[in-house]
């Protein structure tokens, strides 16, 4: 009878080693699995720039103009699309604000997008910029900064850009 249990006792050690070992290598054929699918999905967002000029009533391709003149407003327009095969995540589009030009207020467009600027190319963000402003006593004020120290304007969504998705986003530049 002893023979018996201590036979038992190994047949079973041999048993829950084979079902250890076979959990571990499906759960690692599993996890090479799971890691190489995430590999192969992934976003892949092609963005174009555009440009027009709102010249006599019209707008006019920046490409089509031959010189853009003080005062004139340049309309950007930033089209992004997922051609991958995931949603992107957290996606967001920056926009330049050329030098010799001026951010237009309130001309930033861009729909389910919030629009944040840059007076730093880009550093910081924030929906409303502040500079330090000294006073006459000494002290000094924050205040909102001015439009012409825009740099750059970025949208952010906060949905995901998803697969096969586009977006569309815009706004005005003044030419100085």
């Amino acid at each position: 009878m002893m023979k018996s249990k201590k036979r038992f006792s190994a047949l079973l050690m041999a048993v829950l080693t084979l079902l250890i070992a076979g959990a571990a290598g499906f759960a690692q054929r599993h996890l090479i699995i799971a890691n190489a699918a995430r590999l192969i999905s992934k976003p892949d967002v092609k963005v174009q720039l555009a440009a027009a000029v709102e010249r006599d009533a019209a707008l006019v391709p920046l490409d089509k103009a031959a010189a853009v003149k003080p005062g004139e407003i340049l309309d950007w327009t930033i089209m992004s699309e997922n051609s991958g095969n995931a949603a992107a995540l957290e996606y967001k589009a920056v926009g330049h604000i050329p030098r010799g030009t001026t951010f237009v207020a309130d001309s930033a467009k861009a729909d389910g997008a919030r629009a944040v600027y840059s007076i730093d190319n880009g550093k910081s963000y924030s929906a409303q910029p502040m500079i330090e402003v000294p006073q006459a006593d000494g002290s000094v004020k924050q205040v909102a900064a001015p439009v012409s120290m825009y740099t750059e304007i970025r949208y952010e969504w906060a949905d995901p850009l998803a697969q096969g998705g586009k977006l569309s986003a815009s706004y005005k530049v003044r030419v100085k």
